[in-house]
């Protein structure tokens, strides 16, 4: 077994063995015991008491983060010829059609998130191969097929994330970055942790919000009491 390097003592030392954590503690403790030398992503682990393999207790969703992600997202836009201008000042980093689809059929997905059109799904359609295991595949129920192509632009530039549970019933995201205050860490937390309980199935039985960890990259994680989310 490895040895532990002086900033895991650190943080070990920081951690009480086998507490639960309230929100508001957590966003701090996450800051204390992450010394990565570069902005750590911050992301939450939510277990849910549902079965992913039943399609009416499968959670899917989007939420607008309060304070951002704190990352650049690189933004392709597919759509026609009269929308590529409002895409491009809604701050689009990629506005075109053909010329990306022969991209992406390349190979390239140089790209964290494609919005599209209606209209244009029946070309994008056959790239599923290529976008779906990557998770860029553009779907209507999170915002990123649509008319108003500016306007899912800028939500997505402004902190707008989807996120989907696992076949373990587990959910995860990003949501920030360890640079982030504590109070910015709680708001986002508590605002995907919101939104995960409006979207609890009706057909899902017994406790919905079973764990809630925070983590940082290369940090341990946090185990969050789910009863202090909405505590002040």
């Amino acid at each position: 077994m490895s040895k532990l390097t002086k900033n895991q003592k650190l943080a070990a030392e920081k951690i009480e063995a086998g507490k639960v954590y309230s929100l508001k503690e957590a966003s701090q403790l996450v800051k204390d015991i992450t010394f990565t030398k570069f902005d750590a992503s911050l992301d939450i682990d939510v277990r849910l008491g549902v079965d992913p393999r039943k399609a009416n207790q499968m959670v899917r969703g989007v939420v607008s983060l309060p304070h951002g992600t704190g990352k650049q997202v690189r933004v392709l836009v597919l759509c026609t010829s009269d929308a590529e201008a409002a895409a491009k000042d809604a701050g689009a980093d990629y506005v075109g059609l053909d010329e990306y689809v022969e991209k992406i059929k390349g190979g390239w997905t140089d790209v964290d998130v494609i919005i599209t059109m209606p209209s244009i799904m029946g070309k994008i359609g056959a790239l599923g191969r290529i976008l779906g295991p990557r998770g860029l595949m553009p779907n209507p129920k999170s915002g990123t097929v649509t008319m108003d192509v500016a306007k899912a632009v800028k939500e997505v530039k402004q902190g707008k994330i989807d996120f989907k549970v696992d076949k373990s019933g587990i959910v995860h995201a990003s949501i920030g970055k360890i640079s982030f205050s504590a109070d910015q860490i709680r708001d986002n937390a508590r605002e995907f942790i919101s939104t995960l309980v409006k979207l609890k199935p009706t057909a899902a039985k017994g406790t919905y919000i079973k764990s809630i960890y925070l983590s940082s990259t290369m940090s341990a994680g946090i185990k969050v009491d789910p009863k202090t989310v909405d505590e002040i």
